[in-house]
């Protein structure tokens, strides 16, 4: 059987951390930002942990190599 392959689209989005979370950016980000409050921009900033199902789909499927 073949070796699975990482998706390269996932290698872009996702980061592991030292613990073994999934790191993903910050969603509602990409634009429109003239209608939302200083404090939303200031608390997207960065990056996130994924929740824990999904996180786990991400390891599975995406990352199988990590």
């Amino acid at each position: 059987m073949p070796k699975m392959k990482t998706k390269s689209g996932a290698k872009k989005r996702f980061k592991l951390s030292g613990t073994g979370k999934v790191m993903m950016a910050q969603a509602n980000k990409r634009h429109g930002m003239i209608k939302r409050t200083n404090k939303q921009i200031r608390d997207q900033r960065g990056t996130t942990v994924m929740s824990e199902r999904d996180a786990f789909n991400v390891r599975k499927f995406y990352l199988p190599n990590s």
